[in-house]
């Protein structure tokens, strides 16, 4: 299924999926998720689009047991993003980095079991042209220049 699947809240706090035609559970969107599934939250009366609070809570439970993720320290630092005027540029580096290690994390699996020492060569090779790419593209944000006063145009 190619189609976005439409998940509703209603009011008493349980989700239904339209695709299956049932009730579901954080635990059953957290499985679309791990699947790759394309799918939105919406508000069953208003069609409001909650889908980033319902995967905010997911990660709420997923932090608060077992081993977490994000640190005190981490968590902190992402609060402090928060209406400062780098937040757009920080959302899309933050983005753009989870991106870049899914995308390898993909690429190196099966390369890593046949010969690691490569494939630690390219992925490094890689990993410096996305990060100078990502790095230009952030400096090309209105208002923000790295050319000194004294650099020519």
């Amino acid at each position: 299924m190619t189609e976005e699947r439409i998940i509703k809240k209603y009011p008493n706090r349980r989700l239904y999926d339209t695709a299956e035609s049932k009730y579901i559970t954080f635990t059953d969107i957290r499985d679309l998720v791990m699947s790759g599934v394309k799918f939105k939250v919406q508000d069953s009366a208003t069609k409001e689009d909650l889908t980033r609070q319902i995967l905010m809570q997911i990660i709420i439970e997923e932090e608060s047991g077992g081993r977490p993720l994000f640190s005190a320290d981490m968590l902190a630092q992402l609060i402090r993003f928060y209406g400062g005027t780098m937040q757009g540029v920080f959302a899309r580096y933050l983005e753009d980095s989870f991106n870049i290690f899914a995308t390898q994390q993909n690429d190196a699996s099966a390369d890593f079991i046949n010969n690691p020492v490569d494939a630690f060569n390219t992925m490094t090779k890689k990993n410096l042209e996305m990060w100078t790419n990502m790095q230009k593209s952030f400096t090309q944000v209105p208002g923000f220049s790295t050319k000194k006063k004294s650099d020519k145009p």
